[in-house]
Parts: structure tokens; C-alpha cells; sequence
């Protein structure tokens, strides 16, 4: 089993930044694929930003070049950290921001999720 809690999330003004955190604990060592995900009100889960166990990521359009998903170590351990830098927010950013791990598809594992919110 694997363990996410998010933190970081909070109010900030157009052009902010903040940093979301992901703990992870658990199996982790099973764990291939680390993200963050969002959901806006009234609109549907997006995918914002994956890394993948080798160091690979992948972004969003809507947040390419002003987000950047990072973790605390090159290796898996017993405990896992995972950042998403989030530079130059808009109104547009403002959501849930969830935490996800995968071990081979599916996305099995979630956080509970960190309020982010953009004032204009």
C-alpha cells in the first residue's frame, strides 16, 4: 500500500508562485510514475505534470514553462518527496491539486487533494 498527503497549497495573486509537497510512504519502491493532477470546479480531473522513475517528465500545455514537478532523491526509499513548482499563476490554475502514484497504469493511489487559489 502507498500514503500521499499533499501540503502547500493556499491563496496567492496573479503572478504568485507556490509549492505543493507530496509524502509518500509505503511501498514506494513499486511505484513507476509519480504526478499531479487538478480539478477545477465544474470541470473535469487534468492531468498537470508526470516523472517517472528514470527522471523523465511531462507537462501540461496550459502549465508548460511554469510548473516543474521535482522529488527529493534519485532513489526510492522507504519515504518519497515530490514538488510541483507552480510560477506565474493565473486565475485559470485555481483548483484542487492532487498527488497520484502508478505502478502500471491506472493511477491507484491519491492523496486527498490541496486547495490552490488564484486572485485576479
Amino acid at each position: 500500500q502507498v500514503r500521499l498527503v499533499e501540503s502547500g497549497g493556499g491563496l496567492v495573486q496573479t503572478g504568485g508562485s507556490l509549492r505543493l509537497s507530496c509524502a509518500a510512504s509505503g511501498n514506494i519502491f513499486r511505484l513507476n510514475t509519480m504526478g499531479w493532477y487538478r480539478q477545477a470546479p465544474g470541470k473535469q480531473r487534468e492531468l498537470v505534470a508526470t516523472l517517472t522513475k528514470g527522471g523523465s517528465t511531462n507537462y501540461a500545455d496550459s502549465v508548460k514553462g511554469r510548473f516543474t514537478i521535482s522529488r527529493d532523491s534519485a532513489k526510492y526509499s522507504v519515504y518519497l518527496s515530490v514538488y510541483l513548482q507552480m510560477n506565474s499563476l493565473n486565475p485559470e490554475d485555481t483548483a484542487v491539486y492532487y498527488c497520484a502514484a502508478d505502478e502500471f497504469g491506472g493511477w491507484p493511489y491519491w492523496g486527498q487533494g490541496t486547495q490552490v487559489t488564484v486572485s485576479s
